[in-house]
């Protein structure tokens, strides 16, 4: 019988991919939009939403359960004060890939990642 694919290994061990999604939601929650490769913005989107799953709890448990996902306490701090609370209404979808084409080095499809409440407040800052 057929079993569903959990995880996009993108050929990687599995410390090296959870140390890399660690890294990447931490620059997502810093910047509010990341530009990456595809196939990495579709393994990080999962990862970051259950993280701001996590973060609309907000207790104790729950920090420590983000701390030891990401392993930064800034980003641990912005998951909880400014990314879970702008979210608090909606019930999932969090982030949004935005398809850009191809890289001109090596033709890989490129991305942006970014969260659905904050594009706003992206698309002004980029205006002043």
């Amino acid at each position: 019988m057929r079993k569903r694919k959990n995880t996009l290994k993108l050929k990687r061990s599995a410390a090296h991919r959870k140390s890399m999604m660690a890294n990447q939601v931490c620059s997502l929650i810093e910047h509010k939009r990341i530009r990456t490769t595809l196939a990495k913005a579709k393994a990080l989107r999962p990862f970051a939403e259950k993280l701001v799953t996590i973060g609309k709890k907000g207790d104790v448990h729950a920090r420590r359960v983000a701390k030891s996902y990401l392993r930064n306490d800034a980003a641990v701090k912005g998951l909880f004060d400014e990314i879970a609370p702008a979210c608090g209404n909606r019930q999932g979808g969090y982030c949004r890939i935005i398809k850009l084409g191809l890289r001109a080095s090596d033709a890989a499809p490129m991305a942006i990642i970014e969260w659905v409440d904050f594009a706003d407040q992206i698309d002004n800052a980029g205006d002043e």
